[in-house]
């Protein structure tokens, strides 16, 4: 037992230690990019020498990326909801990594609201947040793949692990489920051309991610949309 858990330690501590070398020419796309996690990765990343593509969903977020990174770090804008903004985005990394293939995809965008009580919402209000943070990133995912399989690279989906837990109605748990059983089912199938998959299980790293205002604003405007039925069955003091 004492030996198995001295090897144990002993291969932690060599793999802990690994680092990629050669990290010119190097490849990596990472959706949302605007704020956080996405917005801090892309900079980490370019800083050590990797080829950052960073997609954002604004102009305005774009330029604020490039301002503080080095000229080797390219934006382009995406919005996972549009099938052709995805096609475009694509294309733009398929030209960028010139035959090389794409190192690494870190997927990072969410959307969250509208949240509430699930007699409350309608299908749109599931397709808001699914369409981005589910099927948005499936889609792009698998128009990457190519490009991964080339370079035998491999794919981080960043899941905030808050929607591992289904204490609220709404497609936000939903979306992050679903990611975890595609990424599981995608590790399987890819395994065979090298690619690796990866899930990062995260928190909320600052408070202001929590945007309680936001929340509450959506809150109340499902519920001034209620039919009188629904809003009687559940009364005043239940809001």
């Amino acid at each position: 037992v004492l030996a198995s858990i001295l090897s144990l330690i002993i291969y932690w501590t060599i793999r802990d230690r690994y680092r990629v070398r050669n990290l010119n020419g190097k490849h990596v796309f990472i959706t949302g990019c605007d704020t956080r996690l996405g917005n801090s990765l892309a900079k980490w990343l370019d800083k050590r020498g990797f080829c950052v593509i960073a997609a954002c969903a604004t102009e305005k977020g774009s330029q604020e990326l490039q301002c503080c990174s080095s000229l080797s770090l390219k934006t382009v804008n995406l919005n996972l909801a549009d099938s052709s903004s995805i096609a475009r985005a694509v294309a733009f990394v398929t030209e960028q990594t010139a035959g090389k293939g794409l190192f690494g995809l870190v997927s990072n965008a969410e959307g969250s609201a509208p949240v509430g009580p699930t007699d409350w919402l309608r299908i749109e209000d599931f397709h808001s947040v699914l369409d981005v943070s589910l099927l948005g990133l499936i889609e792009i995912t698998l128009k990457l793949l190519p490009l991964l399989k080339k370079a035998e690279g491999r794919v981080v989906n960043l899941i905030n692990a808050k929607g591992l837990m289904a204490f609220v109605g709404g497609g936000y748990s939903l979306s992050k489920w679903g990611m975890e059983a595609f990424s599981d089912t995608l590790r399987i199938e890819m395994r065979h051309f090298g690619v690796k998959v990866s899930i990062v299980e995260h928190g909320f790293f600052k408070a202001e991610e929590v945007n309680s205002g936001i929340i509450e604003k959506y809150l109340f405007k499902l519920w001034n949309r209620l039919t009188p039925e629904i809003r009687d069955s559940y009364g005043e003091k239940y809001l």
